[in-house]
């Protein structure tokens, strides 16, 4: 005789795959950790990964450039974040950007960065096609960190976005 599971047996299977397959989506993908050698700025850093020195540059936020307001805190965010820590890169579409910096999220304790520093009112949301996965969340994060006034939204947002900083102060 043939015993047919109930319908909720099989709701749950499904659930549970969709689950697991949402999980492997938004893990990070890399190949390893890497290891924090030296923060540059708040959204620049170097690591160590897979054997190899890298320079990073965080994807789809932008924060406060050398001697702008607030790059001190991005900046010292951004190595209390990594420091100690095993960080997890996760690529996007693009490897790499114009300069030849590697261009990932990264990863450390749960948390990514990226998000974290617009979070904290430390980053703008900044979208360069084709790398826009997480762009949506960093424009939430944004809401979040002006509502809360935390960092640089304390006093209403910076004087001058970072990208418009490095047009007016073009590095000698």
């Amino acid at each position: 005789m043939r015993r047919h599971n109930p319908l909720w047996v099989h709701l749950a299977a499904l659930a549970c795959l969709f689950g697991c397959l949402l999980a492997f989506r938004t893990a990070p993908a890399g190949d390893g950790t890497a290891r924090l050698i030296r923060v540059l700025d708040g959204d620049s850093l170097r690591v160590e990964y897979q054997g190899r020195t890298l320079e990073l540059r965080l994807i789809g936020v932008d924060a406060p450039e050398y001697r702008q307001e607030y790059s001190r805190k991005a900046r010292d965010f951004t190595r209390n974040f990594c420091r100690d820590k095993p960080l997890q890169l996760e690529f996007d579409t693009e490897r790499r950007d114009h300069y030849g910096r590697t261009l990932a999220y990264v990863h450390a304790g749960g948390l990514m960065l990226n998000e974290e520093l617009v979070r904290a009112g430390l980053a703008i949301p900044f979208r360069v096609r084709p790398n826009t996965r997480y762009f949506a969340r960093f424009r939430q994060a944004e809401d979040e960190a002006r509502r809360e006034q935390r960092g640089f939204w304390r006093k209403g947002g910076l004087d001058m976005t970072p990208s418009r900083w490095r047009r007016t102060h073009p590095r000698k």
